[in-house]
Order: C-alpha cells, then structure tokens, then sequence
C-alpha cells in the first residue's frame, strides 16, 4: 500500500470561520425597517419660576375619541374621518374673541378664541385599531400644516420653500401645535 506524501488537502475549519465572520457582517449592516409609529416630540420640562399649569376655557378644548370599533368622535357627535381635517381647521382658525389679525373664521361661539389658546384633546381607547389612531393624528398634522402654509403666504407672503427658521419659528407661534393624548381605561 502507497501513502501519498505530497496529496493535496483541503482545509475546511478556516472556511467555517470565514462563513461565520460573514454571517456576523450581513447582521450588523442589514437595516430592518420600522417605518410605523407616530413622530412626535415630548413637551419640554417646564422652567422654573414659570407657570405652566394654564386653565383652558372649555369652548378652547377640541375634543376627538376613537372608540375600540375605531368610531371617530368629535365633541360627543360621530364624524366621519374625511371631514375631521376641515372640522379642525375651521375649530383651530376661528377668531372667536376677534383678537387674532391674521384668521380666517368665522368666529362661531362655540370654537377657540384664536389659534393660540386652541387645544385638540384626543383619547383613543386601548383596543381602538392602529390605522384609526395613525389616521386620526395624519388629520390632525394635515389641519395645522394647511393653517401654516395659509398663513406663511398670506402674512409673510412666502412659499414653504422660502421659509427661513426665523420665519417658522414666526408661524409656530401663529398656529401652536396643541394637543393632549389620553387613554382611555374601560
């Protein structure tokens, strides 16, 4: 019987290492992505020797509610979500104490004084659907984007894409974005 001195081999335990170090680089550089979920900011902590606990007058306060079947509520009368968006505008831009000069309301007794005491309360129920509640706060950004862009051409006379931070800062203070979120415990 011959033994082969010379016999070529392969070495298959640096290849085992190899596929590994690969497994482990694919995991590190792959992104999953988590593109559900609603941007929100927390409010900032309040300063002291600042009052940050303000009473509202109730005509101020918009209330929304999404039951557990998704039931859009608004004010205790159900509305349905294509109207929530000019519903909110109309609440939010109303002038009812007549001191805002740059509102378009009509200034029905019922709504905010002016935009910048107006507040949008929304309580949804734990069991409500996602899309309703995802849907719900589109509307509510839809509303204040709309007022802002009125406002930046018709008061500062400028396009979005001509707005400097000065000037936005300018329509945040013109329209504040206002609004509570609560559960609702059964």
């Amino acid at each position: 019987m011959r033994h082969y001195k010379n016999r070529p081999e392969v070495h298959a335990g640096s290849m085992a290492d190899i596929a590994f170090l690969l497994l482990i680089f694919f995991l590190i550089t792959t992104k999953i992505p988590n593109e559900k979920g609603v941007m929100r900011g927390l409010p900032q902590k309040c300063p002291p020797n600042v009052e940050c606990n303000i009473d509202l007058n109730e005509r101020n306060v918009l209330r929304l509610l999404v039951n557990e079947k998704g039931e859009l509520f608004l004010n205790d009368d159900t509305i349905e979500m294509n109207n929530l968006k000019n519903e909110l505008k109309m609440f939010i831009d109303n002038n009812g104490d007549k001191t805002c000069t740059y509102c378009n309301g009509d200034s029905i007794i019922t709504s905010s004084d002016n935009p910048k005491v107006a507040a949008i309360s929304l309580s949804t129920h734990r069991k409500a659907p996602y899309a309703t509640f995802i849907e719900v706060q589109d509307e509510i950004t839809k509303a204040y984007y709309d007022l802002r862009m009125v406002y930046a051409e018709a008061v500062l006379q400028k396009k979005t894409t001509e707005l400097s931070e000065e000037d936005i800062e300018k329509i945040k203070k013109a329209y504040p974005f206002v609004l509570s979120e609560a559960e609702i415990i059964d």
